[in-house]
């Protein structure tokens, strides 16, 4: 008798809504990116106006990050120079009640989702815990470890399905990220519940120094989709139109029930991988040069003034805004925090552990001991 011939073995079995697939095509990615701008294709007006916007504010934001590293306002910054579209596209397909779920690169998302441009840079700067309410504009801490908030937007969409509730997850990862085992496992789930969660891998070539041909040998990290039994789809990073529609697409799909979807999103990071990186030593500036060529920011520039949609002063009313959201963060970041040291022991868990309970009255007590030390300095000066 074999294992699978004992009484009570487990058989696979398909779930009770499956029916066989008699065409194996959908599941193949596209065999090249999608691409929209450039096509002649019929494109709304008023949603390249406000994509426009957003990547012209989005640039603005990322070189002022970066100059605020300089200054020492800030302990880092991985700026994701070149890959706005993906940033912004990413924020404007979700509807209020979904939920973003970015990683450390992704603080522009974060901004274009409705953030406080100052609080997105919260935890960079070491100023809090996140450095936002996470629920306010429910999009989830920042992810500094690689895809470890990939199991936590299918756990949370997971959620959302069980109770009822019409909420889509999606989730931003690197192209590094989907060599790490959460990966597997967030798309594993994923498939097998049929969460409602779109992953957005921003595919800008480098997991910091090391390039995609030493991570995989898959034809595309969309074709990765293929082994978890979901649809993967390949779009141009840099064509925030193209990025947009097959972001909605997804999570129109997650919406509607019919599961998880991967979207490689091919693109690029002019700069380096933060402001602690040296890039020059493991790409060449032909390299980069080449990309700016195939910049998001004037790729849609380029087609809105050829469609009569935008002219100087459209350019300029919008550099305008985006300088004034800079003064705005320079301002905030300039001024120093009031920071209680008392507060590094809330929002970790829910009700206060007993060892977190016991550091929190060893802090004070030292922080009174402090004080009183002051004081009494201060009384023998007097």
């Amino acid at each position: 008798m074999t294992v699978l011939e004992q009484p009570g073995a487990y058989r696979p079995a398909p779930p009770p809504a499956w029916q066989p697939r008699t065409d194996p095509a959908p599941l193949l990615p596209d065999p090249e990116p999608y691409r929209l701008l450039g096509t002649g294709a019929d494109l709304d007006p008023e949603l390249l106006g406000t994509l426009y916007g957003h990547l012209v504010r989005g640039r603005r934001y990322n070189r002022q990050a970066t100059a605020l590293t300089k200054q020492g306002r800030l302990a880092v910054y991985p700026s994701s120079t070149g890959q706005e579209a993906c940033e912004v596209a990413a924020a404007l397909v979700l509807e209020e009640r979904d939920w973003l779920f970015p990683s450390y690169r992704d603080t522009l998302a974060a901004v274009a989702r409705g953030m406080d441009p100052a609080e997105a840079l919260g935890l960079l700067r070491g100023d809090w815990h996140t450095g936002y309410d996470p629920h306010e504009h429910r999009v989830a801490p920042l992810s500094t470890p690689l895809a470890t908030h990939l199991p936590h937007a299918v756990g949370l969409a997971h959620a959302a399905r069980l109770k009822g509730d019409d909420v889509v997850a999606l989730a931003m990862v690197g192209d590094g990220g989907t060599s790490e085992g959460d990966f597997h496992e967030a798309l594993n789930f994923a498939a097998v519940w049929r969460t409602p969660t779109v992953f957005l891998v921003q595919n800008n070539g480098f997991a910091i120094s090391v390039p995609l041909a030493k991570q995989t040998a898959a034809p595309s990290l969309a074709h990765k989709a293929v082994g978890y039994g979901i649809p993967g789809r390949l779009v141009d990073g840099n064509d925030v139109v193209a990025v947009h529609r097959v972001l909605s697409e997804a999570v129109e799909r997650a919406r509607r029930g019919e599961g998880p979807t991967l979207v490689e999103a091919v693109t690029y990071r002019l700069d380096a991988h933060t402001n602690a990186d040296d890039a020059t030593r493991y790409r060449d500036d032909a390299e980069v040069e080449t990309w700016r060529e195939h910049d998001p920011v004037a790729l849609l520039e380029r087609e809105m003034t050829a469609r009569g949609l935008l002219d100087e002063a459209g350019k300029a009313r919008a550099h305008e805004e985006a300088e004034e959201m800079a003064a705005r963060l320079r301002a905030r970041m300039n001024e120093d925090p009031v920071l209680d040291p008392m507060a590094l022991f809330d929002h970790v868990y829910a009700e206060k552990t007993a060892q977190l309970r016991e550091q929190a009255e060893r802090l004070r007590a030292e922080l009174e001991a402090e004080e009183s030390a002051e004081d009494g300095q201060e009384g023998d000066e007097r």
